[in-house]
């Protein structure tokens, strides 16, 4: 495991246990079983969704981007914000208005489908 992979369990300690996975070069970052960020090039991407994605993009933070066949391809992860590497996080900026509303719709998203037969 990297040492930023290692930096990143203690930012998000306030936050409750991550897991870390390889995955693609770089760390699909993970809470409650839930990927909420990415790792590439030992930079920390999270995931936004139609109502956060407009916050990252009026801080003029990038989205996680990647080539394939010669043709760039953009996710719905956006490089973190700075202040959100403080060790511990507290109060958990930019987590709480970034990642808890989309982690709620995903954690009932995820109840939802155990639940249909």
């Amino acid at each position: 495991m990297s040492e930023f992979i290692n930096f990143l369990h203690e930012v998000f300690s306030d936050f409750g246990t991550i897991n870390s996975r390889k995955m693609f070069g770089g760390y699909g970052i993970y809470h409650d079983g839930l990927m909420f960020g990415l790792v590439a090039d030992d930079s920390l991407y999270l995931k936004a969704d139609e109502t956060t994605k407009q916050q990252f993009i009026d801080k003029d933070l990038p989205p996680f981007e990647y080539d394939k066949k010669n043709k760039k391809v953009k996710l719905s992860y956006y490089l973190a914000p700075e202040e959100i590497m403080m060790i511990p996080m507290r109060p958990l900026i930019g987590l709480d208005s970034h990642m808890k509303p989309h982690l709620v719709r995903s954690q009932h998203v995820k109840k939802t489908i155990k639940t249909c037969p």
